[in-house]
């Protein structure tokens, strides 16, 4: 015989009563069942999915899932992730071919007098990308970390939502305080 609460959830789910029965289901669930539904909802949503579609493959609610974007930053990572060293190297050059367009087609004494400032302040930030490790390799970095900690974690019993949870929660820190001290210099 089904248990009582599954019975409520399918009756309420014939009446279209689909927020009730993701509430109701997500009260009946572990705290590690509610956490692993909770990590692999952020990797979909760091690997490009929409709020919808994780809803429906991980079973909570659209709003569910966007209380979780909201509170733990995950537009934020998803934002940063999709920024690789090569694009940041290729728009600033875009920037600098602009730039030198710009200056060419006006007569400005202004405009021609700052170039050259402007031009080496941009090849030091190229150059500084090119040479040396930054933010973006380790968000590169934590970001395949990441995916292959999901892919263990299905075989692995060592690796449980909590130890996700804390992974994720220090390689952020990580990022926030790399961020803050480069924004200092």
């Amino acid at each position: 015989m089904k248990p009582l609460h599954t019975i409520l959830a399918n009756t309420l789910k014939l009446r279209n009563f689909a927020p009730v029965v993701q509430h109701f289901n997500l009260s009946y669930m572990t705290k590690a069942d509610l956490e692993k539904k909770k990590s692999l909802a952020r990797s979909l949503y760091l690997a490009g999915m929409e709020q919808t579609e994780i809803s429906d493959k991980v079973g909570v609610s659209r709003v569910t899932v966007s209380k979780w974007c909201t509170a733990e930053g995950w537009k934020e990572a998803r934002a940063a992730k999709q920024v690789s060293r090569p694009e940041l190297v290729n728009k600033l050059l875009l920037t600098i071919d602009t730039l030198i367009e710009q200056v060419h087609q006006s007569e400005d004494p202004t405009m021609i007098a700052g170039l050259g400032d402007k031009l080496a302040k941009l090849s030091s930030v190229i150059e500084k990308l090119d040479k040396k490790a930054n933010v973006v390799d380790a968000i590169e970095v934590f970001m395949a970390f990441s995916r292959w900690l999901e892919y263990r974690s299905q075989t692995d019993p060592e690796i449980t939502p909590e130890l996700l949870k804390a992974i994720n929660k220090y390689q952020d820190k990580y990022l926030i305080e790399s961020m803050s001290a480069n924004s200092l210099k």
